[in-house]
């Protein structure tokens, strides 16, 4: 399992491409983050901030970002071309965001990475998670980051299970891959390209690419796109 099975770093990330090699598994490029953005020039010319957003730290938002009347964002955070940023947005450290996102309002983001066209529009939590390019949280869903028991967090799949070594893991959405509303993302889930949890859904776990996880458990595959 590495990352270039889910997703790959488009060329609005291309300054941070030395940090996140498709050569390794998916959930190495949460470690990277902090480090990535800490080589970044953060001082080229950037979007102007209505007096509602309030900015802490190192932070780049792209001229073209559409900025909301209020939201805070505290950095590193690195915001690229063309992105959204709604009402009451929380972006609090180490978040990287390609071209075209949408932060939806009353989300908050946290140590994580989200590529180009990745949509989390309304009332989500997105905590040590990668969305794949297109990828799309719908209203309310969560990316929970942390065991009730606190121990480091597995990725388990039908043939292994692969020690993280993180404490503290979200879930990987791969290129495309949908979440319905109010569904829940354990801690280590995995979703493969085009992978889709319908809404409601507590998921843990490994989905693999152009499968559906559905409420009463078993899993439907779909049709190939060409």
């Amino acid at each position: 399992m590495k990352a270039s099975d889910f997703f790959s770093l488009p060329a609005s990330l291309v300054s941070f491409a030395a940090h996140f090699p498709g050569d390794v598994a998916p959930w190495e490029w949460l470690k990277r983050i902090a480090p990535a953005l800490a080589a970044q020039d953060f001082s080229q010319p950037q979007a102007t901030r209505p007096p509602g957003v309030h900015v802490e730290g190192n932070v780049y938002i792209h001229p073209s970002v559409k900025l909301p009347a209020y939201a805070t964002i505290i950095g590193p955070a690195w915001i690229g071309a063309g992105t959204e940023i709604r009402p009451g947005a929380y972006i609090r450290g180490n978040v990287i965001v390609g071209a075209h996102g949408v932060l939806g309002n009353a989300c908050e983001f946290k140590n994580a990475l989200l590529l180009d066209h990745a949509q989390v529009p309304h009332f989500s939590y997105v905590g040590d998670s990668i969305i794949g390019n297109h990828a799309h949280l719908g209203a309310g869903a969560i990316c929970s980051n942390l065991r009730l028991d606190q121990k480091p967090v597995i990725v388990r799949t039908p043939e292994t299970v692969y020690e993280t070594g993180l404490r503290k893991f979200g879930a990987i959405l791969g290129d495309a891959a949908e979440v319905g509303c109010n569904a829940v993302l354990n801690p280590g889930t995995v979703l493969g390209q085009r992978a889709l949890v319908m809404p409601t859904v507590a998921f843990a776990g490994y989905l693999p690419p152009a499968t559906i996880a559905k409420s009463r458990g078993g899993v439907t595959h779909l049709p190939r796109r060409d």
